[in-house]
């Protein structure tokens, strides 16, 4: 392999999608995403709409001096998306990246609470 292909490989990653658990508790839905060597900045999720993006980059950086034998841990783009149900209250979606899991939790909307209508005298 010449040097200038070897480059071109090596800055293209390959596209993951990420082991996923989702848990459904009284308060609402958690999502858990693996996500190992997702640093906080090179994590991006978006809400559009009902739809939920979870994207993340993970560039393993050779030291220097080194060559790559055989590599399985290398980096990697991850990308999850999600719809988000009606009854999520969608302001208050929070999110957590912890220990290369990231958590999304997605509470329920809180439920209406019954009200008299006034009639109007016409």
């Amino acid at each position: 392999m010449t040097e200038g292909v070897l480059k071109n490989e090596e800055r293209r990653l390959p596209r993951v999608k990420p082991a996923t658990d989702i848990i459904e508790k009284e308060d609402g839905f958690y999502i858990y995403v693996d996500m190992p060597g997702v640093a906080k900045g090179d994590l991006v999720i978006d809400l559009n709409e009902d739809e939920l993006k979870v994207s993340g980059k993970a560039e393993y950086v050779l030291p220097e001096g080194q060559k790559l034998g055989h590599v399985e841990f290398g980096g990697g783009e991850y990308f999850r998306s999600f719809t988000v149900s009606h009854i999520v209250d969608k302001e208050r979606i929070k999110a957590t990246l912890r220990d290369g899991v990231l958590e999304l939790h997605l509470p329920r909307q809180e439920k209406a609470q019954p009200r008299k209508i006034e009639i109007q005298a016409g």
